[in-house]
């Protein structure tokens, strides 16, 4: 299905990350994938020398985890949503090697505060969490669509998609209060891209809202085992699976689709209980 088509994916962690299922499942289609993670570039002189270990730390952690699970040839790259010039660095290189870009999956999100499962009321969140949360979490999507079209990597009838939640129509069981707001943005921002790149080159844009999940650390962070177990019994048919949205995910990138401006639901049917 994907032979010689070549994705971007972003938000891998580790190997329980739900970006790594849906890069697996497009290498077994014949794709390729590029996989970007936050690491330490030359547009971060000015971090203290423990942030750079930990920036360090973190994409040696990622590279190994790609290498480990999508293959050694597997291509690698620091990108840092939040500066401009890491984004644009990042999208020259890939024009300077010749590559063209099939779709990509925004699988980005942050929020600080967010601590050890504790989740900071609204009335206390500062501007500065706000904004910085909506930009790694929602505008992220944007900047990175600016760039590969400001280059010319995006291939036509090009396929985009995100990961959603269904706190982003909703107050949930569990707090998810801050971020919330910033999945509810990513929703709209997947919109109007539909409308805007489906008119401009024939590029599809979609979301999808998937299950409470523990495996992640973006789900660890959140979550407890109660959590979890709640929404398994409130979904009609129990909780989705990491493999479940992969193959969403797969089935919006195949080539020549019809399907845009779509907030998919892979959640075992939770979305439809009150």
């Amino acid at each position: 299905m994907f032979t010689n088509k070549t994705f971007l994916i972003t938000g891998i962690a580790d190997e329980n990350s739900l970006a790594m299922f849906v890069a697996k499942k497009i290498i077994k289609n014949g794709g390729k994938v590029i996989c970007t993670g936050l690491g330490v570039s030359e547009f971060h002189q000015n971090l203290s020398d423990k942030a750079k270990q930990f920036l360090n730390q973190n994409y040696l952690d990622f590279q190994k985890s790609v290498k480990n699970e999508l293959g050694e040839d597997t291509q690698t790259e620091i990108l840092d949503v939040t500066l401009e010039d890491s984004v644009d660095a990042f999208a020259k290189k890939l024009k300077d090697n010749n590559i063209k870009i099939d779709g990509f999956l925004h699988a980005i999100a942050m929020d600080k505060t967010i601590r050890q499962k504790v989740v900071k009321p609204m009335l206390e969140v500062t501007k500065e969490e706000f904004c910085n949360t909506m930009e790694v979490s929602a505008y992220s999507l944007i900047r990175i669509a600016q760039y590969l079209y400001k280059y010319d990597l995006m291939q036509p009838k090009s396929s985009i998609c995100s990961l959603s939640y269904i706190a982003a129509a909703k107050v949930t069981f569990h707090p998810y209060r801050n971020m919330s707001i910033a999945k509810a943005a990513l929703e709209r921002i997947t919109i109007e891209l539909a409308d805007e790149l489906g008119r401009k080159d024939g590029t599809r844009v979609n979301a999808i809202r998937f299950s409470t999940y523990m495996g992640s650390k973006a789900g660890t962070a959140t979550l407890n085992q109660s959590d979890f177990d709640t929404a398994d019994k409130l979904s009609p048919l129990g909780n989705a699976t990491p493999d479940d949205l992969a193959n969403e995910v797969i089935h919006l990138f195949r080539p020549n689709g019809r399907i845009t401006g779509e907030i998919r639901h892979v959640d075992g049917g939770y979305n439809i209980m009150g």
